[in-house]
């Protein structure tokens, strides 16, 4: 099969496509041929392996898994011996987290993993970046703190990936939401239901002094130093990205003053945990609380430019690598 290597850490090009020997699904294994993966921030941070004590569970001087993606949709094409969850021929969406795997023609995965068949009428592009967006935010907005109706909350850097998933659900949760981006996606972000949208290129949010119950910076911009003045007396800051800055202030703020700093690592969470979050996020979706919005989509041969795009910091929504068996095809038919 094609999958996408990485044998060092580096800039887009040591993103090369090879031809690698097929996973056989064991016992407790399906076996999913994968139509789309998703390529996110967090993606970019593990190929050039910044920060770097994010190595620990990478690898020291290399990635330990050389094929990277966390974040996949497709189709059930094998099933072990032991599996009674799914069949073949259903269509699924998951995570591998720390497993990676995902930018492959094909993955196996357990059956109990965080892995769920898609909902109806949404496609395998759409479903694909759900488990990278629309359930870390999930984690974070319903576990790290729980919005209350009413509660004020803003999301900086709204308009990507994890930020079109957070003012949707912040929004269905009952708050009064602030997206934060440049000023182009002011309109874009209203539909998704924010209430007030400013523009980062012309005001300086952190300057609205004691405005928000709790501070989403999706894309770890504003350090807590700074946007804590935005925040009420008993605000929470939230943010995906660890730095060493940030968590010393998770640690002082854990034990002193009432507004807090939060981090959390969604995919290192227990995988029962993760599975039962993505049941509810389906649940969402299905019920048209939580849409995907897709950018660009890309071949997996274009997974540099793919890299490129996202690393610019200017995507709105997701970007998608559409995953092509055409010549699997032609291989079996020979």
């Amino acid at each position: 099969m094609k999958a996408v290597i990485a044998n060092a850490y580096g800039g887009p090009e040591v993103l090369v496509i090879q031809e690698i020997e097929r996973p056989v699904a064991k016992d407790n294994e399906i076996l999913v041929k994968i139509y789309a993966s998703a390529v996110t921030q967090a993606d970019v941070m593990m190929r050039t392996g910044k920060p770097l004590f994010g190595r620990i569970f990478l690898g020291l001087r290399k990635p330990k898994a050389a094929v990277p993606g966390t974040a996949f949709a497709g189709k059930v094409e094998a099933v072990g011996r032991n599996v009674t969850r799914f069949a073949v021929g259903d269509d699924v969406f998951g995570e591998t987290t720390i497993g990676f795997h995902a930018h492959a023609q094909f993955v196996a995965v357990p059956e109990d993993g965080i892995i769920q068949t898609i909902p109806m009428a949404m496609s395998y592009e759409e479903a694909a970046p759900v488990t990278d967006g629309a359930l870390t935010v999930h984690n974070f907005l319903t576990r790290l703190v729980t919005i209350q109706p009413g509660q004020k909350v803003l999301i900086n850097g709204a308009a990507g990936g994890l930020g079109t998933s957070a003012v949707q659900l912040a929004k269905h949760l009952g708050a009064e939401v602030t997206a934060v981006a440049s000023g182009r996606n002011a309109g874009f972000l209203r539909d998704l239901g924010a209430d007030h949208v400013i523009d980062y290129t012309t005001e300086d949010f952190t300057r609205r002094r004691s405005a928000y119950d709790v501070i989403f910076d999706t894309v770890g911009k504003v350090p807590f130093g700074k946007a804590r003045r935005a925040l009420t007396s008993d605000g929470v800051y939230l943010s995906p990205v660890l730095g060493l800055g940030l968590l010393f202030r998770m640690l002082w703020t854990g034990k002193f003053g009432r507004r807090k700093a939060m981090f959390s690592a969604t995919g290192l969470l227990p995988h029962a945990e993760l599975s039962n979050r993505l049941t509810e996020v389906k649940t969402l979706i299905e019920d048209g609380a939580l849409k995907t919005i897709i950018d660009r989509r890309y071949d997996l041969d274009q997974i540099a430019e793919a890299h490129e795009y996202v690393q610019s910091g200017h995507k709105r929504g997701n970007v998608v690598l559409e995953i092509d068996h055409h010549d699997v095809a032609i291989l079996a038919a020979e």
